[in-house]
């Protein structure tokens, strides 16, 4: 060539230097070649387009997988991709050595590699000479080490066989990638497949439920515990003659079947089938052998977890029972988490249990019933088998018609004689509590044993802590008593139940677990589809809010984030819609409602009644009347169990919309004597109870009921920055004066 004359085409060049060119883009697995590179590849010298299986054919298996290595790492440090490729023919015998240099990119966005590079034939040196290449076996050794280590590291984190063999289906070995594979396993004495990869559903009919006397390699793995590899057809069909049509028509060249062996016991076999010819050299038999270690112990794992978790799953199923049908004028629905560590067993149950000439096991038809809910101690298979004996003892004791104290008072006796033996080295207790409903008028007989109390959400959404007496847990007191809290649910109103792990779970504790809990309950039903999903929806929402990825960003004050089982009971009467909050809940006459019986041998009790009280006016405006009202009820209850022989009975009614409320206040007891107003002396101390009275309210009055009385007092919720509403409440005051 001249000086200035033009200068020859890039293809020219390439083709007088012996250089081919191609291109490659992972996306749509294509690769592009020129003639040249074609050649070079042993392929007619034309211009074509190969899948990367065609492309992969040409070369050595290692140096495939060294090209894929490489080609990350190029992109990473922003070099050029340079390997040298030993192009092989049909037979995997080496034709020519030829050096690729490419220069790698990456698409973000179609999360591909593309490469354009050349391909141009080298001379290697002769064995023996300094020159000599050994980086071949070096570098196939490292990709050997790094892809044992990423393969055990994915085996390791497979939960479950189907995963773990959808892992062993994804492993790309250095220089020799199975495209197919199976699993087999040992069931008496018999192979069956478990899993496989590469083949089609169908092609495995033949190959399962197969004798392990059958003339096949998996059958003689199993049989003498060593591997077998088959590196052409003609070795699979002179050593198994019988069965080498079934695996003829699949078309591999070349297979290895391994043990699955652990603890010196082969419990199945694993198949790698080849493509392309392998000639199982020791290295790559140590590949497979390690892969197959791995795969048998991950195997394992995950048949153990899967164990377990049936195991647990079936024994929860066995022991949680199924709640009664339609209960007229009531719904129940309940829910249970197990805690999720060993085998995810506790002592968490709940029950609902007809009782005698009640509900009827089948139709639910009308009468009584029982709810139980409670919480063995402990998280261990010990612990789920107290739960199963306690639950039957429980169903028991209420099937022969005793009344709620008595029922938990066998049931203590119960657990006690099973738990405390001679040794004394496994002492558990129990908590519990017993709730007999009737459906038709919503009457509540409750007894507990040092369980969390009951939460009642009325029908406007607030939420109140409903005391109830108690006693010890089951199992601590053989003869301990469990006196019995008798109240109505009224219309509307929904009773929560729950073991603690609804409360504690997320490093929670009792105070800061019930906080969230309220929120729950208080939030719910403000939306169209949470009313339409009631009961249900409800219960959902609680398990949700506790044990949910949400409950993740809401822990609690404890350090350790705590996971407990969990237990949830909701029993709910009809007779409003359910749910009912925000502007539409304030059209209704009565907003909220609670009542609460105080007898006479439990004074304490009148502490519960102020706090109950002070609980459903958790948004009575102004605070200065929450403190009158529960002054006044205290009076009131006090004065009926020291003045009368008769129980006490509280019925406190919220009336009318926000910030012009009405709150009435009821205390009935079965005395016939009518208070009057005394004026007391200065060092008396008693007689001032009307005089409170007359003071803080804005309306009283005393009504006889035939058999009793009851004295009521009226107080009308002001706003801050108004005046008094209810101005009339002079005249009521004057009313109730004429009737005393």
């Amino acid at each position: 060539m001249r000086t200035g004359e033009p200068l020859p085409s890039l293809g020219d060049v390439l083709v007088s230097l012996a250089t081919g060119l191609w291109q490659w883009d992972t996306a749509t697995e294509m690769v592009t070649v020129d003639a040249e590179a074609a050649r070079l590849l042993g392929l007619p010298a034309r211009p074509t387009t190969l899948t990367e299986n065609q492309a992969r054919a040409r070369m050595h298996p290692s140096d495939w997988h060294e090209i894929t290595g490489v080609i990350p790492l190029a992109v990473a440090r922003g070099t050029l991709a340079e390997v040298r490729i030993r192009v092989v023919d049909a037979e995997g015998r080496t034709v020519r050595v030829v050096r690729s240099r490419s220069k790698p990119a990456y698409d973000r966005e179609r999360r591909a590699y593309e490469l354009v590079g050349t391909l141009q034939e080298v001379i290697e040196p002769a064995p023996g000479t300094s020159s000599a290449r050994s980086a071949i076996t070096g570098d196939w050794r490292r990709s050997r080490e790094a892809f044992l280590l990423d393969a055990g590291r994915a085996l390791a984190e497979a939960r479950s066989t189907a995963e773990v063999l959808r892992v062993a289906a994804t492993l790309s070995m250095p220089g020799f990638t199975p495209d197919g594979l199976a699993v087999f396993a040992v069931e008496g004495d018999r192979l069956t497949i478990i899993g496989q990869h590469g083949y089609l559903p169908t092609d495995s009919g033949p190959f399962s439920e197969m004798p392990l006397t059958t003339d096949y390699p998996a059958a003689e793995v199993v049989r003498t515990g060593q591997a077998v590899y088959l590196s052409t057809p003609g070795d699979y069909r002179d050593r198994y003659p019988t069965t080498w049509p079934l695996a003829e028509r699949f078309g591999r060249c070349s297979w290895a079947f391994l043990p699955l062996t652990l603890g010196g016991r082969t419990r199945g076999v694993w198949m790698a089938a080849f493509s392309e010819r392998v000639a199982f050299t020791p290295d790559e038999r140590a590949v497979l052998t390690t892969v197959a270690r791995m795969l048998a112990q991950a195997l394992t794992r995950a048949s153990d977890a899967e164990t377990q978790r049936e195991l647990s799953e079936g024994l929860q199923r066995s022991m949680m029972p199924s709640l009664l049908p339609e209960i007229p004028g009531m719904g129940v629905a309940a829910r249970y988490i197990p805690t999720g560590g060993g085998l995810q067993v506790g002592g968490d149950w709940y029950d609902m249990i007809p009782l005698p000439g009640g509900v009827s096991p089948t139709t639910a038809q009308g009468g009584r019933f029982a709810l139980v809910i409670g919480d063995v101690q402990g998280h261990d298979v010990r612990a789920a088998g107290l739960m199963g004996q306690l639950r039957i003892a429980l169903r028991a004791y209420a099937a022969e018609g005793h009344r709620p104290d008595a029922v938990l008072s066998r049931a203590s006796r119960f657990l006690h004689g099973i738990t405390h033996d001679e040794h004394m080295t496994d002492l558990r207790f129990a908590t519990c509590l017993y709730a007999e409903a009737d459906p038709a008028t919503g009457r509540l007989e409750v007894a507990r044993a040092g369980h969390p109390e009951p939460v009642i959400r009325l029908p406007d959404g607030t939420v109140v802590l409903r005391p109830t007496a108690g006693g010890l847990p089951l199992g601590v007191d053989p003869d301990g008593d469990y006196p019995t809290t008798r109240f109505t649910l009224e219309p509307g109103e929904t009773m929560m139940l729950c073991t603690d792990g609804l409360i504690e779970t997320g490093g929670h504790d009792m105070e800061s677990g019930w906080r969230r809990i309220r929120a729950i309950l208080e939030r719910y039903g403000a939306t169209e589809s949470e009313r339409e999903s009631g009961l249900e929806g409800l219960a959902d929402a609680l398990v949700q809010g506790v044990h949910g990825p949400s409950s993740h960003h809401t822990t609690g004050p404890l350090t350790d984030r705590r996971e407990d089982d969990i237990a949830v009971l909701l029993l709910f009467r009809s007779g409003e819609s359910w749910g009912l909050s925000g502007p539409a809940a304030t059209t209704r006459t009565r907003v909220r409602s609670t009542l609460l019986s105080v007898a006479q041998d439990e004074p304490e009790r009148i502490a519960e009644a102020r706090q109950h009280l002070r609980e459903l006016l958790h948004d009575w405006i102004p605070a200065e009347q929450v403190d009158a009202a529960v002054l006044l009820v205290s009076e009131m209850i006090t004065n009926v169990l020291v003045h009368t022989d008769d129980d006490a009975l509280l019925l406190a009614e919220i009336f009318g919309e926000h910030d012009q409320r009405r709150l009435r206040v009821q205390v009935t007891d079965g005395g016939d004597d009518l208070p009057h107003k005394r004026r007391p002396g200065e060092l008396a101390s008693s007689g001032r109870d009307l005089m409170l009275i007359e003071m803080l309210a804005d309306a009283w009055g005393v009504e006889p009921r035939g058999e009793g009385k009851s004295i009521w007092f009226e107080l009308y919720e002001r706003p801050e920055d108004g005046d008094p509403d209810g101005a009339d409440g002079a005249d009521g005051a004057d009313g109730a004066d004429g009737a005393v």
